[in-house]
């Protein structure tokens, strides 16, 4: 029954760890940028609608995005835990989980927040990008990035750090060593991997 939120800036390793920390407590990853993708792709009705508003160059609104998240929790192997992945997003969403959540006997059992120097993170990025010859992705891209990630989600960490829900994980080093920091932190906070699930495969 573990139920929780992974929040991290852009470049920072999110995708890697959600899917082994996935892997390790037998929950599914649930990315809101997956979710839209797929809507789209299937032609959905509500995949149509997000469709037309990233097509127009705007924001999908908290509602859309909260019907998308309310369907996907709705489905059998979310019902006993999850990790979400880029969900909440706004204070509103935030509370819109908690409603959702509470209306089912459920609560989150803990956010991990991946901490990392934002220098460190441009560098690698600016870096990758220089070797993939993605000349689009200058440093400049990459710090306004970094800049509306905080913009955004602090006053979301503020909330979940309030309620003795966020678990702070350094998250610059080698894959394997960010994933057993997580590791340890959740042990901390008696959530623990399946038995036999050893350490998942990047």
């Amino acid at each position: 029954m573990t139920r929780m939120l992974i929040v991290g800036p852009p470049g920072a390793g999110k995708g890697t760890q959600a899917s082994r920390i996935t892997s390790a407590y037998g929950i599914p990853d649930i990315s809101t940028g997956d979710i839209f993708r797929a809507n789209i792709k299937n032609e959905t009705p509500l995949g149509k609608q997000v469709k037309a508003i990233v097509d127009a160059g705007d924001y999908v609104p908290d509602s859309l995005t909260n019907q998308l998240v309310t369907d996907r929790l709705a489905e059998d192997d979310a019902k006993d835990g999850f990790l979400l992945d880029g969900y909440p997003r706004t204070l509103e969403q935030v509370k819109y989980l908690d409603d959702l959540l509470a209306s089912k006997g459920q609560e989150l059992a803990a956010v991990i927040q991946l901490v990392a120097d934002q220098d460190e993170i441009v560098a690698r990025l600016t870096k990758r990008a220089k070797e993939q010859g993605r000349a689009d992705d200058s440093e400049e891209a990459i710090r306004h990035r970094q800049d509306v990630y905080v913009r955004e989600t602090s006053p979301l960490i503020d909330v979940y750090r309030d309620r003795g829900l966020l678990v702070e994980v350094d998250g610059l080093g080698d894959m394997d060593e960010v994933a057993a920091r997580i590791r340890s932190a959740l042990a901390q906070r008696g959530i623990h991997p399946l038995e036999g699930a050893g350490e998942p495969v990047a």
